[in-house]
């Protein structure tokens, strides 16, 4: 039976993290990033590079070592750390620090991403395969809920620096982010007080757990042949997921590169979240009732028009009907992969086999902001780097349709 109280405490750290993702990746620290740090969309896309280069390499060895030694959720509880910790530094990026803001950034995204292998790892001990696909799309669905809260506190705090005494919008932002790292902190809680690891083995030397989880990972290398059909959606989320991220992190630097507005950038963005939470609890209700395949064919459908509508996009109503979109699959999207993916992987190897996704589709995901920023480099226009996404998405919905779900789950439970 599912134990609703780690259920509970699992989907919490959803709405802890997501805090990260909307105020640094999304929307304030982009902006900020270019207005007063003195980078560019393109040195932005580069960061982002940079950041999915360090989390491919670690994540692995990372999850094969937490597999090994049954620590998913001390690794979970150090790189949280790490990543609200970076967070608060980042209040002290002043005008002209790009490349401390740089920094800051890719240590900060390392430890939410590298953090979310050894998450994702542990629905599988928190959810049985019934009940996946709404489970994830429930931590999803409260991300964008908790997300969007502190986005909204966030975006009054920078409309309103005058009101409340403040030297200038940049100080604001400077707030909100100290106000990301103690709010990612404090919502973690939950799940490192409610789901304990379950040591596998003694304590022992770093030099001992290195070798075995390079041994591990060795053999999840030798050993993913076995499971054609995962390594087929591999495939295809590589892709699409590269799209998604490159949609995620690219999508303020666009708008103020084509003259949108901060304010209404940071709006439609709050808009996003508020539009994903029912959009995620709905997406896995009918994930359930009509396929994961066929839901997760849907929403690849509507990033393809995302795209194409943003090529021509000119106003901020345009950015805000846009923002309503990618809120309707973009949650729903993510959770039914974690959920198909979390049931075509072998049992005891969670953590490795989400490090190994983590590594592939890192490796893979610094392509989509590569792509922009070189096409932007060359071309001189950020709407034909962003009409570039849309090959993503293409290829991430011809090679799903070569995915047979139920074999691939039959393979994984030959493990059993």
């Amino acid at each position: 039976m599912d134990d609703r109280k780690k259920i509970a405490a699992w989907v919490m750290y959803d709405w802890a993290n997501s805090a990260f993702a909307t105020t640094i990746m999304a929307a304030v620290m982009p902006i900020y990033f270019i207005s007063v740090a003195g980078g560019t969309d393109g040195s932005w896309s580069f960061t982002q590079t940079a950041a999915a280069v360090v989390v491919a390499l670690m994540s692995p060895l990372l999850g094969a070592i937490a597999d090994h030694t049954g620590r998913k959720t001390a690794f979970l509880r150090v790189f949280s750390l790490i990543g609200a910790a970076a967070s608060v530094a980042l209040a002290f990026v002043g005008p002209g620090d790009v490349w401390l803001a740089a920094v800051l950034v890719v240590v900060g995204m390392a430890g939410f991403g590298t953090g979310n292998t050894f998450y994702d790892a542990m629905l599988n001990d928190v959810a049985s395969p019934a009940m996946r696909e709404r489970v994830s799309a429930k931590g999803y669905s409260m991300g964008y809920l908790g997300g969007g809260v502190l986005l909204a506190v966030n975006l009054g705090l920078i409309l309103g620096w005058e009101t409340i005494g403040l030297p200038d919008a940049a100080a604001a932002s400077r707030i909100s982010f100290v106000m990301v790292g103690i709010w990612w902190f404090v919502f973690s809680l939950p799940l490192f007080r409610r789901i304990k690891d379950e040591r596998r083995t003694k304590g022992g030397a770093v030099p001992d757990h290195l070798k075995a989880g390079v041994r591990r990972l060795g053999e999840t290398f030798s050993r993913i042949k076995r499971y054609p059909e995962l390594l087929k959606f591999m495939l295809a989320y590589w892709f699409f997921f590269d799209g998604i991220n490159t949609i995620i992190v690219m999508a303020a630097s666009y708008g103020t590169t084509i003259g949108i507005e901060s304010n209404d950038l940071i709006a439609a963005l709050l808009i996003t979240q508020f539009v994903g939470f029912p959009a995620a609890l709905a997406f896995g209700k009918l994930a359930d009732k009509l396929g994961s395949k066929r839901m997760l064919y849907a929403s690849l459908v509507v990033y393809l028009v995302i795209v194409i509508l943003g090529y021509f996009m000119t106003s901020a109503l345009h950015f805000y009907i846009l923002a309503c979109m990618v809120g309707l699959v973009q949650g729903g999207s993510q959770a039914t992969s974690r959920a198909i993916f979390s049931k075509m992987i072998p049992p005891g190897r969670t953590a490795e086999f989400n490090g190994f996704l983590s590594f592939t589709s890192r490796f893979f995901s610094f392509g989509g902001p590569l792509v922009f920023g070189l096409v932007k480099l060359f071309s001189d226009s950020s709407r034909s780097a962003l009409l570039g996404v849309a090959f993503f998405f293409l290829m991430g919905i011809l090679l799903l349709a070569f995915v047979n779900l139920a074999k691939g789950e039959r393979e994984a439970e030959q493990e059993i």
